[in-house]
């Protein structure tokens, strides 16, 4: 006697459907686990064991063996438990069901029969549904995640006897049809950091501004305590909300890499690693690899806070995903991509003391101050797309009932900014600074005054063709947020203002 259920498992951005089968042969009783399963995966015949007595379902006094294919795959997850399970009852005539062609089975099962929750859920069901797959037998705690994916139905499952019941007719369970956007609730951003609440820093928050409706990276420069890190940490609450694609994206990143399975992330994420944090940690990876910081960053903020601090190669690392909005991790065991599409946001001193070039004396040696602005290489910094300085503001000026802008009011000119890139790239999901040069030449029409500017400020600025074109972006997003179609001198001007200084390197 054999069956034959369906499951599957998820890993970053790869997902394989894999043919849980089950045969019963005469022989000692027992549980044989095969088809290149890890240790996890072979303690599964002690769950379903301590399931089936504890549900009190019968588990057959053959030789079960289960085969997990293609075979030739590492398989490395308790999430085919509930297959497992499954398999065994089809298998041994307890359950008749011959429907389940295009049902696949998702769930860890607890000693006691409990389904728990897994990781990695909307990654795994996303692929299911592309392969033809139409219903799921998921845990109850991944309902919240599982209903975010659109036009499939799911069966939320808390006890091992309840697919027994359904599957037998005596007591089928609740079916749950989703629908678009059916549990995404709206976005409510905290107001504990507004740009009303930072005197002063015009110029800085213009390079913001810029930089959510465009999605570029900046690095702020300045002393300590002028208002650096209050500014980055205002720059999520003027940002548009998050998309029910970009909801299911971020959601199933962060449930990959935490244990938080019935959240759903709806507000654009704002991640903030400490300067010793290792390499592995900030881009992802470990033994069985798992999204770093850049990718739970995916969609939000990545704040690099004193980004020299950091150590060397970690800040080389950002090259890839600055650049390509991906970061592929490549271990002996396995090479998995994810998604990696931030927003940098980065913070540095003039020199190790912080009053290099103020009107404090600077106690550094010259050495030190060329030894702390060398360690921002090259390449890293012609990635960055706008540089401003953030000076003192004057101590009267602090306690002042000057009116500061606020947080909404500057999110309206970016939502209407994100709009016109939206409309114009025909809801692609782009933004200025993920255009392609193939793109830059399409959309971005300079005025003959524009580009004759820009050529010459290249030439006298020797301008890499990099950042030639990054200063295009730049001003395509300034132009967007005057609502206007075409590039003309004053956006090229501005844009050339937010260039990093040669003689701050």
């Amino acid at each position: 006697m054999s069956s034959k259920i369906h499951s599957v498992a998820s890993s970053g951005d790869s997902a394989l459907i894999v043919d849980v089968e089950c045969n019963l042969s005469n022989g000692l009783p027992n549980i044989i686990i095969v088809g290149f399963a890890n240790k996890a995966v072979d303690e599964a015949k002690e769950r379903v064991r301590s399931a089936f007595s504890n549900s009190n379902l019968d588990l057959p006094r053959k030789r079960i063996t289960i085969n997990l294919a293609p075979a030739d795959i590492p398989k490395e997850s308790p999430i085919f438990d509930m297959a497992i399970a499954t398999a065994i009852l089809q298998a041994s005539q307890q359950t008749k069901a011959t429907n389940l062609k295009k049902t696949l089975f998702i769930g860890e099962l607890g000693l006691d029969g409990e389904v728990r929750a897994v990781r990695g859920i909307i990654g795994a069901l996303l692929h299911a549904k592309k392969a033809g797959f139409e219903q799921f037998y998921i845990p109850a705690q991944n309902l919240q995640q599982a209903a975010l994916i659109p036009d499939i139905t799911l069966i939320p499952v808390n006890q091992l006897r309840g697919i027994y019941l359904d599957l037998t007719g005596a007591s089928p369970l609740k079916r749950v049809a989703t629908g678009i956007g059916m549990l995404v609730k709206p976005q409510n951003v905290s107001n504990s950091h507004d740009f009303c609440h930072v005197i002063g820093q015009a110029r800085a928050k213009r390079a913001l501004e810029i930089a959510a409706a465009g999605s570029h990276n900046v690095l702020l420069n300045g002393p300590p305590g002028t208002g650096k890190s209050m500014l980055a940490k205002a720059l999520p609450t003027i940002l548009a909300p998050l998309e029910l694609n970009e909801a299911l994206e971020v959601t199933h990143l962060h449930s990959l890499a935490t244990r938080q399975f019935d959240r759903i992330v709806t507000e654009r994420p704002f991640r903030a690693p400490h300067h010793s944090a290792s390499q592995i940690s900030i881009i992802g990876g470990g033994q069985r690899p798992r999204p770093g910081e850049i990718s739970l960053s995916h969609r939000g903020v990545l704040f690099f806070d004193e980004l020299p601090e950091f150590h060397r190669s970690t800040i080389e690392a950002l090259r890839q995903p600055l650049e390509d909005k991906v970061i592929t991790v490549a271990r002996a065991k396995d090479t998995i991509t994810f998604p990696a599409d931030f927003i940098l946001v980065a913070t540095s001193n003039p020199c190790p003391c912080g009053y290099y070039g103020t009107s404090k004396p600077c106690a550094c040696m010259p050495y030190s101050v060329i030894k702390y602005q060398q360690k921002l290489s090259g390449p890293i910094l012609d990635r960055i797309d706008l540089y401003t300085d953030v000076d003192s503001v004057r101590h009267k000026d602090l306690l002042s009932d000057g009116k500061e802008e606020s947080s909404s009011d500057i999110a309206k000119r970016v939502a209407k900014a994100r709009q016109n890139q939206l409309l114009r790239y025909k809801d692609s999901g782009k933004t200025n600074a993920g255009l392609t040069n193939q793109d830059v030449k399409l959309y971005a029409r300079l005025t003959s005054e524009a580009q004759t500017l820009l050529n010459k400020a290249s030439e006298r600025l020797n301008i890499s063709p990099r950042s030639y074109m990054k200063l295009i972006k730049i001003a395509r997003t300034i132009a967007d947020l005057e609502s206007e179609s075409v590039i003309n001198s004053a956006h090229i001007s501005e844009a050339l203002q937010y260039r990093r200084p040669v003689s701050a390197s």
